[in-house]
């Protein structure tokens, strides 16, 4: 972590780790697509099970790292129920390709 003195130092050093957030997003984003092309059925994109075991990981990983459960947690679930919704459409793409 850099101390910083001014705003634009702090701006610069959130633009820094957005700019990193982003790269992990897209290859987190990659997985999930493939996840969407290796289930057989439309119905398993949703997992109720998978979803809690990944908060629960992530809620585990965050406080020891100075990031609170109450930031955390809404904030991976809003980021599962996006990556659902990519993953439905990827599925779906595969199922319309199958059908043409």
């Amino acid at each position: 972590m850099v101390k910083c003195h001014t705003m634009a130092e702090v701006r610069s050093e959130i633009d820094r780790i957005d700019r990193a957030l982003v790269k992990l997003l897209a290859e987190r984003l990659t997985y999930i697509e493939q996840a969407g092309h290796i289930k057989g059925e439309r119905s398993a994109v949703r997992d109720d099970a998978r979803i809690e075991d990944v908060v629960e990981k992530v809620v585990a990983a965050a406080e020891p790292n100075g990031l609170p459960r109450a930031f955390a947690e809404p904030l991976w679930r809003l980021l599962i129920e996006k990556s659902i919704e990519h993953e439905f459409t990827v599925f779906d793409a595969k199922a319309e390709k199958k059908s043409a």
